[in-house]
């Protein structure tokens, strides 16, 4: 049983927020999101929450939040700044970013680091405007003597309409076990003065035959 709710506790920590990835916020503004996940393990219906954030303090750095959490089973809280690698103009953006925090699991806090490399490029499809970003990441969650691995996609529509389309594939790999992945297609429903509402579906290599309700609240300001 234990092997398996690590299996689970790896498979749920891939799904993250919808970040900026290579793109920076101008300075003096920010970014807010509060997600809730409903999910069914072992017949019984649970859920997960995270709080994510960033905030522009120059033209160059993004500081920015990261807190997620399975109630009775693990979570973490991470600060990370990101900041600009290269601008290859119509052929996308690099920029690097570094975490340090702490993660708990089965109770037990440690200490926790992340590194993660992206790129992102502005799309021009027949639908409309919009975004492709890729992010390859690393963690070190010490306590269980584990290193994380991930690379995740996402692209999405940015258009006038009031409902566009968003499509996150993420993974996750560590020594000894298979790839765990998530795929979670949504809906981004424009709220006005900068807040959108996010609904998906996600489904998880872990947790074979369900699927999950993803609900957000997304705010620029």
């Amino acid at each position: 049983m234990g092997r398996v709710l690590f299996a689970v506790w790896i498979c749920l920590a891939v799904a993250g927020q919808a970040a900026a990835g290579a793109w920076l916020r101008e300075r003096g503004t920010g970014f807010t999101a509060v997600t809730a996940t409903l999910y069914r393990f072992d017949g019984v219906l649970d859920y997960k929450s995270a709080v994510y954030g960033e905030w522009g303090v120059t033209e160059r750095w993004t500081l920015g939040v990261d807190v997620n959490e399975q109630p009775g089973l693990a979570g973490h809280a991470l600060l990370f700044l990101r900041y600009p690698l290269a601008d290859l103009g119509q052929r996308g953006r690099l920029a690097v970013e570094a975490g340090l925090g702490g993660h708990h699991w089965l109770g037990e806090w440690n200490p926790m680091t992340k590194l993660t490399l992206s790129y992102g490029k502005g799309l021009d499809t027949r639908w409309g405007p919009g975004w492709f970003a890729a992010d390859a990441g690393w963690e070190r969650r010490f306590g269980t003597a584990t290193e994380i691995f991930k690379l995740d996609f996402t692209a999405g529509l940015s258009t006038p309409r009031r409902i566009d389309p968003m499509l996150q594939l993420e993974t996750a790999y560590v020594s000894g076990l298979p790839v765990f992945w998530t795929l979670t297609p949504s809906l981004l429903i424009d709220a006005g003065k900068g807040s959108i509402w996010v609904v998906g579906l996600e489904r998880k290599s872990a947790l074979p035959g369900n699927i999950g309700l993803k609900l957000g609240f997304w705010r620029n300001f």
